[in-house]
């Protein structure tokens, strides 16, 4: 995911829950516009339980990310590169949905697939997203914990818990459907899904100003054996400047073979951050 020069498109209410956390995000990255409201279609969007339960939908955007591949890497993509290209391009930005709220407001938004649409605006990436949370949670003292759909969580580590189930919840019905054509088996998925739900949130949090913190965060999320996610935050040192390596290869060797990928698991380095 790179910066563009999109401008910020404000979400719905301020005063909603979630809201301020994806305003401050798109303040450092208008690259990705989240707006709360109900599932799009049409013109380019496309409703997430449409993408799951349509197998020419998900044909359709495979084959324009393979054609994207080849535009920007001048050599055609393996179906599973292609695949696993597309699924970084949702799971990155989709995790924030969850990460950003739980991060900055100590909420975790529930999401689930027919709450959500995406819809690409540019080479990389996801550039907008809709959401419309199926309540949240959240702990004691929050002042919207009085609010309808609020579910008030006892501390921190439940918290941390709603957050894991969120994610998974959301993720795994996408993992499922587009596995055939990753080739991959749930645990490499799960791989995955870990190192994006990961990187998301240390990424915002640098742009933040906020990294030192969002380590901490990320590493107490994501210790290791919290299944379904494969592995844990990793991170070496666990303070700026910090590093990880990842748990699932992003396959970007196959269009680079001369490259190596900061963090890539193929060869058990990474650099510091």
């Amino acid at each position: 995911m790179t910066a563009s020069s999109v401008a910020p498109h404000p979400t719905a209410d301020p005063a909603a829950p979630c809201a301020a956390a994806y305003a401050r995000f798109a303040a450092v990255f208008p690259a990705l516009r989240v707006h709360l409201a109900p599932p799009r279609s049409g013109s380019g969007w496309v409703p997430v339980d449409r993408l799951l339960a349509d197998p020419a939908v998900r044909t359709r955007l495979l084959a324009a990310e393979a054609d994207r591949g080849l535009a920007r890497h001048g050599r055609p993509l393996r179906p599973d590169v292609a695949a696993g290209f597309w699924l970084h391009h949702y799971a990155w930005p989709v995790c924030l949905l969850f990460t950003l709220p739980w991060f900055l407001e100590d909420r975790v938004p529930r999401l689930p697939v027919e709450r959500v649409s995406v819809r690409r605006t540019g080479p990389v990436g996801l550039g907008e997203l809709t959401a419309r949370p199926d309540g949240f949670a959240c702990l004691p003292g929050d002042p919207l914990a009085g609010r309808p759909g609020a579910r008030v969580v006892a501390d921190r580590a439940a918290l941390d818990h709603e957050l894991r189930t969120a994610v998974a919840e959301h993720l795994g019905p996408v993992l499922d459907a587009f596995r055939p054509a990753l080739r991959r088996g749930p645990r490499t998925l799960w791989g995955l899904a870990t190192d994006e739900l990961v990187e998301g949130l240390w990424y915002a949090g640098g742009l933040l100003g906020e990294e030192r913190r969002a380590v901490r965060a990320l590493a107490g999320l994501l210790p290791g054996g919290t299944a379904p996610f494969t592995g844990g935050a990793d991170f070496h040192p666990p303070q700026p400047p910090t590093a990880r390596t990842r748990v699932s290869c992003c396959l970007h060797y196959t269009v680079r073979p001369a490259e190596t990928c900061f963090g890539c698991p193929r060869s058990r380095t990474c650099g510091a951050r």
